[in-house]
C-alpha cells in the first residue's frame, strides 16, 4: 500500500506534533514537494541544525513507502503520489530518509557514514504527528534538528507558516 511501510518499528527516538492551518491535502502535497526538492540539494550541515562535523556537505535521498520497500521521490514518482493524494489524502505517510555526508579536508571530498531515518506522519483530525526513528548510521543530525528542518522546508513553499511545532504542556 503506497505511504505505508509495513515494519515501521513500534519504538522511535522522538515525537513531535504540529498543527496545520491548511488542509492534509494541501500539506501532503507540499510535504511530497519538499521532500522531491530535497532530493536534488546539495546543503552543509550547519543548513540543517548544530553541526557535528564542521564543513560537511549533505546530500538527501528521500522515498515513499509502498508495503515492504520504498521509491525514490524523483519526478516520475513525485507526480504518481500527488496525483493520488489529489484524489484522496493519506491517513498515514511513512518516508525512507537516507542522509549522505561529504568532508574534504584536503580538498578531495571523501565520503562519511551515512544516517537512515524512517518517518511517520499521522494526519490526525486537529495535530499531526511526526515519529521519528534513527535506523542506523552516525546520526551527525539528531532528529529533532531534522524534523525542525522539515517543518521549514514545507513552509518555505508557502506564503506564511502553514505547519506549526506544538510544545509539549
Amino acid at each position: 500500500m503506497l505511504g505505508v511501510y509495513e515494519n515501521f518499528p513500534d519504538k522511535v527516538q522522538m515525537a513531535t506534533f504540529f498543527v496545520s492551518l491548511v488542509s492534509h491535502k494541501r500539506l501532503q502535497q507540499a510535504l511530497t514537494e519538499a521532500f522531491h526538492r530535497l532530493n536534488a540539494e546539495n546543503l552543509v550541515l550547519e543548513d540543517i541544525g548544530n553541526p557535528s562535523i564542521p564543513q560537511c556537505k549533505v546530500v538527501f535521498e528521500l522515498g515513499i513507502a509502498e508495503g515492504q520497500t520504498f521509491s525514490f521521490l524523483d519526478d516520475k514518482e513525485t507526480e504518481h503520489v500527488l496525483r493520488i493524494i489529489k484524489e484522496r489524502p493519506f491517513p498515514t505517510m511513512d518516508f525512507l530518509c537516507a542522509i549522505r555526508y561529504y568532508r574534504a579536508p584536503d580538498g578531495k571530498m571523501r565520503p562519511l557514514r551515512f544516517d537512515y531515518y524512517l518517518f511517520r506522519f499521522l494526519f490526525g483530525k486537529d495535530l499531526i504527528e511526526l515519529r521519528v526513528f534513527h535506523e542506523r548510521g552516525s546520526m551527525h543530525v539528531a532528529p529533532g534538528e531534522l524534523a525542525a528542518f522539515l517543518g521549514d522546508r514545507v513552509n518555505r513553499l508557502f506564503p506564511k507558516r502553514v505547519l506549526k511545532a506544538v510544545e509539549a504542556s
